[in-house]
């Protein structure tokens, strides 16, 4: 099977690119014939659709890449099957969607997302997307991740909690610093380490958790952090911390808990989204509750976004465009790993067999072959 892989590529530190990488890495694992190459429209793009002659074009990103993934590549009659989030709702491509053979969401979540939204998903599939559990995977060696950990600031005696994103806010940090909070009334050896991705909307948002922390009394535990790493540093950063928390406000997928998993680490999330269907509760990590739902009744829509001018659009019923973590469930999770290191233990081994079995790259693009060569017949 010829296939063309768009996604941004050469590869990018961040989450798109790194779903179209792994996929690109799977695929050629499983013995397809795959040319990568960025969505943007350009001579590159022209020439593999002219010349490489793919029988499927596999487009990775979200609902307002359509014009680059959808439209382009069927100009050549090439059969294109996007492999898409949603960041909360999808707007005006409804028509290019149902005309689609085969779909793929990163999660039922993704997927419930668009039903909402009026997109026929009787022929979307939900398919996770893989990570490698080869690069990410424990390191038994202790004084390195002491090591790194001192770097850090994080004491001998501390727990390590970690989060990290593009931003921490939308990860659920706030969430997590009031449950710390209540936390450290009684058990007050712990840092809190919040990793960001040197950006405008990362440092906009800083200011709000540094002001919440001081007034939880809690900014000596805090640790904030904006570098741009490598996966690599990436693998070892996990392995350095107890635990990985983000109860996500809004999560498609959550790429970053399951690279946690795979290193060994119990996760806490939050019971909605990606996480909820990656994470097995009470056996690889906590799922807290839902306390609080965002809702929307309009939104601003532009030309971008598939309408014909920037204008007001009024939904006909709200949409849940984020979610709120219950605070005492994150208190409750987080004491329990803190005080029971042997519960972390297991958790920490069964999430990383989960991972390996379920959610490696090479697991993914095996599945995802299977998919495409049932629903449209290709060999």
């Amino acid at each position: 099977m010829k296939i063309l892989l768009l996604f941004p590529y050469p590869v990018e530190p961040d989450g798109v690119s790194l779903q179209g990488y792994y996929l690109y890495r799977g695929l050629l694992d499983a013995g397809a014939e795959v040319m990568p190459c960025h969505h943007a429209d350009s001579l590159q793009k022209e020439f593999y659709l002219r010349y490489f002659k793919p029988d499927i074009c596999i487009g990775v990103g979200f609902w307002g890449n359509v014009p680059e993934i959808l439209r382009e590549p069927l100009k050549w009659g090439v059969e294109t099957i996007p492999w898409f989030n949603a960041d909360g709702w999808v707007a005006n491509y409804q028509k290019e969607f149902n005309q689609l053979k085969l779909m793929f969401t990163t999660s039922e979540w993704v997927r419930s997302v668009y039903n909402r939204d009026g997109v026929d998903v009787s022929k979307i599939i939900p398919m996770h997307i893989g990570i490698d559990t080869d690069l990410f995977k424990p390191v038994q060696d202790k004084e390195v991740n002491f090591a790194l950990r001192r770097m850090l600031g994080v004491r001998d005696n501390e727990k390590m909690i970690l989060t990290m994103g593009g931003d921490v806010t939308s990860k659920g940090a706030q969430e997590m610093m009031k449950a710390l909070a209540e936390v450290d009334k009684d058990f007050p050896d712990w840092k809190y380490v919040l990793k960001a991705w040197p950006s405008e909307c990362a440092h906009e948002w800083r200011g709000h958790e540094e002001r919440l922390a001081e007034e939880l009394g809690i900014r000596d535990k805090i640790i904030f952090l904006d570098d741009a790493w490598g996966q690599e540093f990436m693998s070892h950063i996990l392995n350095a911390c107890d635990i990985y928390a983000a109860p996500s406000r809004i999560e498609g997928y959550g790429m970053i808990q399951v690279e946690a998993m795979a290193c060994g680490k119990p996760v806490i999330s939050i019971n909605k989204g990606g996480p909820a269907e990656t994470i097995i509760h009470g056996k690889t990590g906590f799922l807290a509750g839902v306390a609080e739902r965002v809702q929307l009744t309009e939104e601003w829509a532009r030309p971008s976004m598939g309408y014909s001018t920037k204008q007001i659009i009024k939904f006909n019923e709200p949409k849940t465009l984020g979610y709120r973590a219950n605070i005492d469930d994150l208190e409750k999770y987080t004491r329990e790993l803190l005080l029971n290191p042997e519960l972390c233990r297991t958790m920490g081994e069964a999430g990383r067999r989960h991972v390996v079995e379920n959610l490696d790259y090479r697991v993914i693009a095996r599945r995802m072959l299977a998919v495409i060569r049932e629903r449209l017949d290709i060999g």
